[in-house]
């Protein structure tokens, strides 16, 4: 849902650590899944989790076969148990507390940054974190992983990709530096070389056997690291996790202006399902670049930050589709059972703060939406379709104006009738030919509790009716005459245009 992951690498690896094991930690990270998400959804136990992927047990076949099943890996992960049952021949021992000294687990990260360019062929990823020793032992060396997975939505496509074309060495051409301006260069050793991620130390020494520096109890330093991937190995999104303490996180995305980037996050927490980021990224226009920026403070362990793009001028079986881009924005997708429901109404004025508070999460998505997609028609969203079953609903009008409905049901049409395309956030990937009336009275409750009755036409009765069958748990598709099928999007010719009459 990568591009590249990014992913610290501050968890203790065993030497023995097997194929398998590497693999379910890897699509693990991918799927944005912690320990505790994936041994719910498994029927394990955490603890058993940790010890398979720590290489200290050994995984049955119905730990693989679950594994298999709930994370989609396009075979990725079969093949990997198959690899380590034929080649297990000693039982796997679990890694002692000598092995684990430089596991890093009693650092602090005082600033992580990460800034990712795009020059149209290769992404250039620059990670900078200042580090603190907490503990009592120096901190000889500190662990990275580079992974990668250029079709998140097709496992077995990535899975493909990367066993003909495998992530290299020389393509990342990995460097990396300790002090606050690359002061000193730092050796590096690989720990884990896979088709499509890498693990790897960094060392707190010069290159070629050079001066050794830990990091003392007490002390801290900046590390420097940057690599490169081709696009033909990136996917579209970036993905900070955090797996230490720390004070403030941050991230900048660089595209070309030619590109068109649309950008947009998701923060997933242990077994919580991805939501929005709590606030806005910030996008800058420079010169022909596009800059994205975003950062928090005392990000909770374990959160995983992940930045998600398209670029419209992208050929088109490469770019993200809709739906998943809006899923991405937190729009609920069809199948959601909250689409099908009718919204509760709103007691006003009893319910006026809710009411407001609920509009408020109703722009703040039209605003994430407007920035990834054109609307030439206006817009609408109604509460179900940001997960809040209440019967509230804006529409946006193409000339700009924000409509802002509670308790609306249509009592009067008029004017006869029209067929025209209509799309759904819900389902962003289609258009359907929905027949409507010219001209409905809409009979709503303003935020002081009076009732109202607003008449609307042609183009903005569309938009209201929409919206107002949300609130009353049906789609558009339940309006489509017998035998009309909607068309996909790649069909649709009406993007960026108003409504004809």
């Amino acid at each position: 849902m990568t591009s590249a992951v990014d992913s610290t690498g501050n968890e203790p690896t065993g030497p023995q650590l097997n194929v398998f094991a590497l693999e379910l930690r890897h699509w693990r990270d991918v799927r944005g899944l912690s320990r505790n998400a994936l041994a719910t959804k498994l029927g394990y136990s955490r603890p058993y989790v940790s010890k398979i992927e720590s290489g200290s047990e050994k995984p049955s076949r119905d730990f693989a076969g679950r594994a298999v099943a709930t994370l989609q890996t396009g075979g990725a992960l079969r093949a990997a148990f198959a690899e380590f049952a034929a080649t297990r021949t000693a039982p796997v021992r679990a890694p002692d507390a000598a092995e684990l000294t430089d596991a890093a687990g009693s650092l602090v990260v005082e600033h992580d940054d990460a800034s990712l360019s795009f020059d149209g062929h290769t992404y250039r990823l620059i990670q900078r974190r200042r580090l603190i020793n907490g503990g009592t032992e120096p901190i000889t060396r500190y662990l990275i992983r580079i992974s990668v997975d250029r079709y998140p939505g097709d496992p077995e496509r990535s899975n493909r990709l990367y066993q003909e074309n495998p992530l290299t060495w020389d393509e990342i051409d990995l460097h990396a530096w300790h002090g606050e301006h690359r002061t000193t260069p730092m050796a590096w050793t690989a720990h884990h070389d896979r088709d499509a991620f890498k693990e790897v130390w960094l060392s707190f020494s010069e290159l070629d056997g050079g001066r050794h520096f830990p990091l003392y109890p007490g002390q801290a330093c900046w590390i420097e690291y940057e690599y490169t991937v081709s696009a033909a190995h990136w996917g579209n999104w970036f993905q900070r996790a955090v797996r230490l303490p720390t004070n403030c996180l941050s991230v900048r995305l660089d595209f070309p202006a030619a590109l068109e980037p649309s950008v947009w996050g998701l923060q997933t927490s242990m077994a919580a399902e991805g939501q929005p980021f709590p606030t806005p990224i910030s996008h800058q226009v420079e010169q022909d670049r596009h800059i994205y920026s975003w950062s928090t403070d005392k990000p909770p362990l374990h959160a995983r930050y992940r930045l998600e793009w398209d670029f419209r001028e992208r050929a088109d079986d490469e770019r993200t589709p809709p739906s998943k881009v809006m899923a991405g924005l937190g729009i609920a997708q069809e199948g959601e059972e909250i689409l099908r429901r009718t919204a509760r109404p709103f007691d006003l004025p009893a319910e006026a703060e809710d009411a407001r508070r609920v509009v408020a999460e109703l722009n703040s998505a039209a605003r994430r939406v407007a920035r990834a997609h054109v609307f030439g028609k206006g817009m609408g969203i109604a509460a179900p379709q940001i997960g809040i079953s209440r019967a509230a609903a804006i529409v946006r009008t193409p000339d700009g104006d924000t409509l802002t409905l509670f308790n609306p049901r249509i009592v009067e049409t008029g004017g006869g009738e029209d067929e025209q395309y209509e799309g759904c956030l819900s389902f962003f990937d289609l258009r359907g030919k929905v027949p409507r009336p010219l001209t409905i009275h809409v009979e709503h409750t303003d935020i002081d509790g009076n009732t109202r009755i607003t008449v609307f036409d042609r183009g903005i009765a569309r938009l209201v009716a929409h919206e107002v069958d949300h609130l009353h748990g049906q789609l558009y598709l339940d309006r489509l005459r017998p035998g009309v099928e909607p068309i996909s999007v790649e069909q649709y010719r009406g993007t960026g245009t108003n409504w004809t009459y």
